[in-house]
């Protein structure tokens, strides 16, 4: 039997080894390959949202995807969510956004959904597909999103300390309004796991496992 291929497109190298554990963890008999474009996210940052450049060049490399040979295509940013379904529009292979996994098993879990993210640019995004999926289910959710402001500088300026300290405190604050959490950003999951299990007074949901666990069920 043939081999199916993955392609992975990130907007950050960091991500490329957590996917490829998650794919020996979940997926039998895959090839992958990794498309890497950091720009995109730091363009995303400085200009405060996903500009139509941007946008274009995301969708470009999603195309240089399926033209790789790539059978799915999974991509990692919650950022540049729109430019994803932009691009699953016009490929022939499923295109996946990290988060959609994530946020349909959010509205199955509660009507009460935190968000929460370390950049504004993600925060949105997230929020914005949570209440889309919610609808799609049928469900009637709210949906409190929390910004950590200052972590992700912390994190850049190489303080990962700091910044796992003031997301913690966040998830902590955010678990006592909300009946589940989903993390905007894959980066905040190794916060979770520092979490005692006292601590975790409601599910935290972190999309990187949720989205290989589904790509297993579904393409593999």
């Amino acid at each position: 039997m043939t081999a199916k291929t993955l392609g992975f497109v990130h907007t950050s190298a960091t991500l490329v080894p957590l996917f490829q554990q998650l794919t020996a963890e979940h997926l039998n008999n895959v090839e992958t390959f990794n498309i890497v474009d950091d720009s995109l996210i730091k363009d995303v940052i400085k200009k405060g949202k996903l500009m139509p450049n941007t946008a274009a060049r995301v969708v470009n490399h999603i195309k240089a995807a399926e033209e790789a040979g790539a059978d799915v295509i999974l991509v990692t940013c919650s950022s540049i969510g729109v430019a994803i379904e932009t691009a699953a529009t016009l490929c022939t292979v499923p295109v996946i956004r990290v988060d959609q996994a994530m946020a349909d098993e959010a509205v199955q879990i509660s009507e009460k959904i935190g968000v929460i993210a370390t950049l504004p640019t993600t925060l949105e995004p997230t929020s914005d597909l949570v209440r889309r999926r919610a609808l799609a289910a049928g469900k009637n959710v709210s949906i409190v999103s929390k910004l950590c402001e200052g972590a992700f500088e912390a994190l850049m300026s190489g303080d990962a300390t700091k910044h796992d300290e003031m997301v913690a405190k966040a998830l902590k604050e955010l678990m006592q309004e909300v009946g589940v959490i989903v993390l905007a950003q894959a980066s905040m999951a190794r916060v979770v796991d520092g979490l005692s299990d006292a601590e975790k007074v409601v599910p935290i949901l972190a999309s990187p496992a949720i989205a290989m666990k589904k790509l297993a069920e579904v393409y593999f």
